[in-house]
């Protein structure tokens, strides 16, 4: 939880000093004026400011608690990418004005106390309100990146306090700070930690739908990073850098950082190089505050007795308002504003409501629902945790899902109704399978439902996978065995062919690698995680073979490897059949496919020196179009259209990769042309958009 605190801790400290300076200032000035009796004003000001600034932050938070799932992660991107904005001008703001910050504020209320209490009050809502505005849309955000952790509050909670004491301590002279290092130091930390907001709200616009790319990952670590370590849980919570980033997100981080840092910076040695007197005043930029010796009273109770008893012509006492009336007034009217604005925000269509799951009894409480985007709230009674489902009886095709709904717990399940018949269907873990009554719902647009894909479904496809991967384990057997006799014979013209053509037979059977065991690091391993790369003992198969064929090893060292890929490439043949292949794999490997190619053959990372990672990228195309061909039938039945859009991605990509191929030879990824290496990663990073939805429409659901 600490490491989530952290960015809301500085944001808390930073913005609470920064406004606690203004007040300061406020006061001081008004002190000076020997004006105490108008600090009730700005204390009202300062309240208005704060009641803004919660009550912002509670639309934020109940608004996107009402939006669907996609409209939750692009509103959340959105505000992401503007309390960026307002960080960073924050940032450069202060660095700018601090050391005119006291003689502005002071100038302001001079004027102000000249236009009467009102405007003293707007004068002190304005210069906190804005710090207030921005504290409240960073820590949403924040707190929205830390999901369900308590971190984000108590760090802003701890920065603020400390902000308070420090603003008190300054203005009663107990402490001395530089602010000018302060807010240098505390705005560099700030540009980083925006960095990472950034690439995380430019995710959630990917995941929202408004920008593409949200499958073209410019690297994926999480297979070889733990996410859960304590050092994963520190970089991601303080810095926003998960293990898994598209290419948008890495180039907008790089970019911001390297531009924003720069130019921030620059300025702070321009700031050092001015005249020493210059410098000295910059060190207090709540000059008028800390130069006052704060008086008796010269709080917020200072002015208790502000307009108390003035006494008016002839020594009547003047009637006047309630003292409590305009502070609760300027709490009052935000809150209210704030809770019309969730009101109609979030206003949940007719019909839904609360609907209780169990063992015994599913979907009590479920009423024929109005038409329309509908979101039920899904209470688990039961004492077993369940799949719940909103199914069409007639066909049980499926509106809606959750999956594991805890024992005790309520979630949202969001769908689209239309005319039709609708029940519940509850399975618990463990147990059978329970369904509502059905409901009649009439008129509506149309809504579309998932027909459901049962493991019996799955059994033809796999069949037929299993047995081209059999007789590809066949051809790659042979392969690897005229390898090996190339190497014995120290035939290493033939052998730099022979080795191309069967690491592109294995590269073909892409989707069974997850059944390959540790038959696949064997084979295929590269040198991540060994500690010494390509000379470690533990580096083998084809990456080991293609190392010593392009970097000058003669065929007696290399004999000993391909001997032994070639036992190892037979006794995966012979393992094959027993070893277990999750039906459930079947349509997850149509995305993991090419997710491997876009981020080890596209970059060059995978090639040990024979720069042919583009013919490798063209067998795990020609894989996954055979692995869509088994399941196009159960595709086809869903989703045609679907169908006819990746089949036009996949011809696409084939035609970029075939461009890189002339006269037998392939062009190395690094030598292609920008404009056609930014080609075919888009051709890519398109097709995996498309393809992502294949594993939701043929997911094996429970129905018994």
């Amino acid at each position: 939880m600490w490491d989530d605190a952290f960015p809301s801790f500085l944001i808390g400290l930073r913005e609470g000093l920064e406004g606690g300076l203004i007040v300061s200032i406020l006061i001081a000035t008004l002190v000076r004026a020997e004006a105490k009796s108008r600090l009730p004003q700005v204390w009202t000001g300062v309240l208005a400011a704060v009641a803004l600034a919660m009550s912002f932050g509670a639309v934020l938070t109940f608004s996107a608690a009402n939006m669907p799932t996609t409209a939750q992660e692009a509103f959340g991107g959105t505000l992401s990418v503007i309390a960026v904005a307002f960080v960073t001008a924050m940032v450069f703001w202060m660095r700018r004005s601090a050391r005119t910050l006291a003689g502005e504020i002071k100038e302001k209320v001079t004027g102000a106390l000249a236009m009467g209490a009102g405007m003293l009050v707007v004068t002190s809502f304005l210069a906190v309100g804005r710090e207030g505005l921005e504290t409240a849309l960073f820590l949403w955000t924040t707190a929205q990146a830390a999901g369900e952790s308590a971190g984000p509050m108590i760090g802003a909670g701890v920065g603020i306090a400390i902000a308070t004491g420090l603003c008190w301590g300054l203005y009663r002279r107990v402490l001395k700070i530089n602010l000018t290092k302060f807010f240098t130091a505390t705005g560099a930390v700030l540009i980083v930690v925006a960095a990472g907001v950034l690439g995380y709200g430019l995710r959630d616009l990917q995941e929202g739908g408004v920008l593409p790319g949200k499958s073209a990952y410019a690297f994926d670590l999480s297979r070889s990073i733990d996410p859960s370590a304590w050092y994963s849980t520190l970089v991601q919570g303080v810095f926003n850098l998960t293990p898994t980033m598209t290419w948008l997100q890495v180039v907008a981080y790089v970019g911001y950082l390297g531009v924003v840092m720069a130019l921030f910076v620059r300025g702070v040695r321009g700031a050092t190089a001015k005249p020493a007197k210059t410098v000295a005043a910059a060190g207090t930029a709540a000059g008028a505050a800390t130069d006052v010796a704060a008086e008796p009273g010269a709080g917020a109770g200072a002015g208790a007795g502000a307009g108390a008893a003035a006494a008016g012509p002839s020594g009547v006492r003047a009637r006047r308002r309630p003292v409590w009336l305009v502070p609760a007034a300027v709490v009052a009217v935000p809150a209210v504003v704030a809770g019309a604005v969730v009101a109609l925000s979030g206003s949940k269509p007719a019909g839904a409501g609360t609907v209780s799951v169990s063992e015994r009894d599913c979907g009590k409480g479920f009423t024929a629902p109005k038409p329309g985007r509908q979101t039920f709230q899904m209470h688990n009674t039961g004492d077993k945790a369940s799949e719940v489902y909103l199914i069409d009886p007639a066909t049980n095709a499926v509106y809606g899902e959750i999956e594991g709904l805890a024992p005790g717990t309520t979630r949202d399940l969001v769908a689209t109704v239309a005319g039709g018949s609708y029940a519940w269907r509850c399975v618990p873990t463990g147990g059978k399978a329970v369904t509502s009554a059905a409901v009649r719902v009439s008129g509506g647009g149309a809504a579309k439902p998932v027909v459901p894909v049962a493991e019996a479904d799955l059994a033809a496809p796999l069949t037929a996978y299993k047995q081209y991967v059999n007789q590809g384990l066949s051809t790659l057997v042979a392969q690897t065995k005229q390898l090996s006799d190339d190497m014995a014979g120290g035939d290493l013209n033939a052998a730099r062919t022979d080795w191309l053509t069967a690491h592109r037979t294995y590269a073909s059977l892409g989707a069974a690698y997850g059944t390959f065991q540790d038959f696949d690091k064997k084979i295929n391993g590269r040198t991540a995680g060994l500690p010494d790369g390509v000379h470690d003992k533990d580096f083998t198969g084809f990456h080991r073979i293609e190392y010593g064929l392009w970097h000058g090893e003669s065929a007696s060292d290399l004999k000993a490897p391909a001997a032994q890929l070639a036992t190892d490439v037979t006794g995966l043949q012979k393992a094959f059949p027993t070893q277990d292949f999750d039906p459930a794999d079947l349509p997850l490997r149509t995305h993991e496919i090419l997710e491997n190619t876009l981020q080890f053959e596209l970059t060059g990372e995978a090639d040990q020196g024979s720069g042919t990672t583009l013919a490798t990228a063209d067998a795990n195309l020609a894989g996954t179009r055979e692995l869509l061909g088994v399941l196009r039938p159960l595709l086809a039945a869903r989703d045609a259209r679907l169908l006819s859009v990746v089949d036009g991605d996949i011809t696409r990509m084939q035609k970029l990769l075939d461009s890189a191929h002339h006269d037998g030879s392939w062009t190395p990824v690094g030598r292609l042309d920008p404009i056609a290496r930014a080609r075919l990663n888009g051709a890519t990073g398109q097709l995996l958009e498309d393809l992502a939805p294949v594993p939701d429409l043929l997911e094996i659901r429970k129905s018994a």
